[in-house]
């Protein structure tokens, strides 16, 4: 699977909602569960953003789903990156002339 991570602030309604976002992120890893998704970890952090959530997903498809549907609830808006492991990244810089 691919690796993800995800840079997420929290919206107006979102730091409404601060108190319950333990529970909205739990039921979001056990969706992405459903749909084949694997996560990582997701940690609270300080500064630019507000969370960061480090998921595997079967393709990039699934991976935009999980941005977009995660962003379309309205708690938080993300930026999504392909993280590539360190074996893909070993097999990247071969290739370079």
């Amino acid at each position: 699977m691919a690796g993800y991570i995800a840079y997420c602030t929290f919206t107006q309604e979102g730091l409404k909602n601060l108190k319950k976002a333990p529970e909205i992120i739990k039921q979001a890893k056990a969706n992405l569960e459903k749909m084949g998704v694997k996560t990582v970890g997701v940690w609270a952090t300080f500064g630019q953003y507000d969370l960061v959530a480090v998921f595997d997903a079967p393709d990039d498809y699934t991976a935009a789903v999980v941005a977009l549907n995660s962003s379309a609830r309205g708690q938080w808006t993300t930026q999504t990156v392909r993280a590539l492991s360190e074996d893909e990244f070993a097999q990247v810089v071969q290739r370079l002339p």
